[in-house]
């Protein structure tokens, strides 16, 4: 059997599913759409947490970024990890206590006010299209390469499947496919993981083989990696970068992954407090499966690539171009990989041509540039092929691929879908909405958020991960913020939150605007994105913090400045912390 007919059968199966589940599980309500009825087990609670939780940005892009750059990039494992142990410990079982279907709702009700309620459905719909911009990218990547159609009519596909099941099935029939989605996407990840980590340690612990030895070599893998890459003009791959940056934005991506709004409204659908935190518990354990082998996927990815350009090192020649293996030839088709001859040799030179230590070398082995620039998006997707695995791998790899995207991209739809319908036409525009023009109202929405997010992806701001980074400075300078002060300070009043909100919003968009596009669209810039550029030498994708600190400046200087917040809200406040059941102190 061929590889696309093998690629339509998995990824066609998986699909089937899917909508089955959908359709098994179709919300007839607006709290089956909202909260899957508040009766998911924590377990599969936690599972399709995970899911929800690892996007496109996890399983296709995170493996890329860490392979391109090495250990500077192993923030995002840190802050994406370390923001569920935040999540679990400050958010997660408040909210589910304060018992309401979404964000902005905690926020209209604990700082008392539409106004502010209006704010944070703002912020949840720039986060959450920001996010979803990612997901389609990464879900348009896989398409384009293992149905063999373009990026764009990939992207168009994965539209049409996530809207059949998210809109049909809301809530409760996302929960219930994310759990399936979770199943795919973490045996896609490790099975090829494993062929290749045997293949270049013998280990079949991929995060073990990470710390082997390189069978070929005798060499321990990493100081193999790090001869052939600075052999080419690159840097160490376990060389370290700036620690304010890595610091700034590994806590953007923490405080950002506590104020997600798609992951908090998991925590809405358990029947209890309690389950949240187990919820939360369970979900850091299935998204260790995979954090723990990805480093290992990236490093062994870039040995891989550069074996294969250069069979015998990088001081010998490198591959003819006409005798290139088939998975380069895949790839090219999708135009996420291009080959450009600039010295007409015939062969592909691929090294740091921007390195200027490595200017002198480069020009006396006859080289003008690089030749090969590859998509970081393609790196784990096409893993299977550069290790020559067996064809159900590679397909197996897609179906997870995709997986990972469509799951992400539903409970974000729905962030969107809820704050829309529930927020917005529910509790302001409309209040005497019946049920079933409000559940029509948030399948509407959902297919218009799909639309609009469908439409940016077709030219995101940078690689899935990066795009996912920004959507994560978003969270971190606007919704953490104010859910943070609204459980732990009765003193901040509804004038200081929703300033404080506008403020971390404004501030944190102009600063991306600035370098990545006004919305994001290419060309619109007013400052290149180059690090010369950079405000104090901040990146965009790690200003966040900055936005989270102004947000909590400008919320507490105004909340100080006027009226304490109204008894009734304090006492409000009080008790959203106090767990049930507990009793005033005795003196004995």
């Amino acid at each position: 059997m061929d590889q696309y007919t093998l690629n339509l059968l998995i990824v066609g199966a998986s699909f089937a599913l899917y909508v089955g589940i959908a359709i098994w599980s179709r919300a007839g309500t607006t709290a089956e759409f909202y909260a899957a009825n508040r009766g998911v087990n924590p377990v599969m609670n936690g599972m399709a947490t995970a899911a929800d939780w690892m996007s496109a940005a996890s399983f296709i892009s995170m493996a890329g970024l860490i392979a391109a750059v090495g250990y500077g990039n192993s923030t995002y494992l840190m802050g994406w990890t370390g923001g569920y142990v935040l999540l679990a410990l400050l958010l997660a079982p408040y909210l589910r206590k304060f018992g309401k279907f979404t964000v902005p709702q905690f926020i209209g009700d604990r700082f008392y006010s539409q106004s502010a309620r209006l704010v944070a459905v703002v912020c949840l719909i720039v986060i959450s299209v920001t996010y979803v911009i990612g997901q389609m990218t990464g879900a348009g990547v896989a398409f384009s390469r293992f149905l063999e159609v373009s990026v764009s009519t990939g992207l168009w596909i994965a539209a049409a499947v996530v809207f059949v099941y998210a809109v049909l099935g809301g809530m409760k029939g996302i929960t219930y496919t994310q759990v399936a989605q979770y199943i795919v996407l973490i045996v896609a990840y490790t099975i090829p993981a494993i062929f290749i980590s045997l293949q270049l340690t013998g280990n079949p612990i991929p995060g073990l083989g990470l710390f082997s030895e390189h069978t070929a070599s005798g060499q321990p893998l990493l100081q193999k990696l790090d001869q052939v890459v600075t052999d080419l003009g690159f840097n160490a791959y376990t060389a370290q970068g700036s620690m304010v940056n890595m610091t700034l934005f590994t806590l953007s991506l923490m405080i950002g992954t506590a104020g997600l709004p798609h992951v908090i409204i998991r925590f809405f659908t358990v029947p209890k407090v309690a389950d949240a935190r187990w919820s939360a518990g369970w979900a850091l354990v299935f998204i260790a499966l995979l954090y723990l082998t990805a480093p290992a996927v990236g490093a062994m990815a870039r040995l891989n690539i550069i074996d294969t350009i250069f069979p015998s090192g990088p001081k010998a020649e490198a591959v003819l171009y006409e005798e290139r293996p088939n998975w380069m030839k895949n790839w090219e088709v999708t135009g996420l990989l291009k080959f450009t001859d600039k010295n007409g040799d015939g062969r592909i030179q691929y090294y740091n041509d921007k390195a200027a230590g490595f200017a002198s070398e480069a020009q006396a082995r006859g080289w003008k540039g690089n030749e090969l620039d590859i998509n970081n998006d393609i790196l784990v997707l096409a893993n299977p092929e550069i290790a020559q695995l067996p064809g159900w791998v590679i397909a197996l790899i897609a179906a997870g691929g995709l997986a990972a995207a469509l799951s992400t991209a539903a409970g974000l739809l729905l962030a969107i879908s809820s704050a829309i319908s529930h927020d917005l036409i529910k509790d302001w525009l409309k209040p005497d909405i019946s049920e079933k023009s409000e559940l029509l109202a948030a399948r509407i929405s959902m297919g218009g958020a799909i639309l609009v997010a469908t439409l940016l992806g077709l030219n995101p701001p940078g690689f899935a991960a990066q795009t996912v980074a920004l959507a994560f400075g978003l969270a971190a300078a606007t919704i953490f913020p104010a859910l943070m002060m609204g459980i732990f300070s009765k003193r901040i009043n509804s004038l200081g939150a929703t300033l404080g909100m506008i403020v971390g919003l404004v501030a944190t968009c102009l600063y991306l605007f600035t370098y990545l596009g006004w919305f994001f669209i290419a060309g619109t810039n007013m400052l290149e994105n180059v690090p010369a550029n950079y405000l104090f030498g901040i990146p965009p994708t790690a200003f966040g913090p900055i936005g989270a600190l102004l947000n909590f400046a400008v919320a507490y200087f105004v909340s100080m400045a006027t009226a304490a917040p109204p008894k009734s809200v304090q006492d409000l406040v009080e008790s959203i912390r106090i767990p049930r059941g507990a009793g005033a102190a005795s003196g004995h």
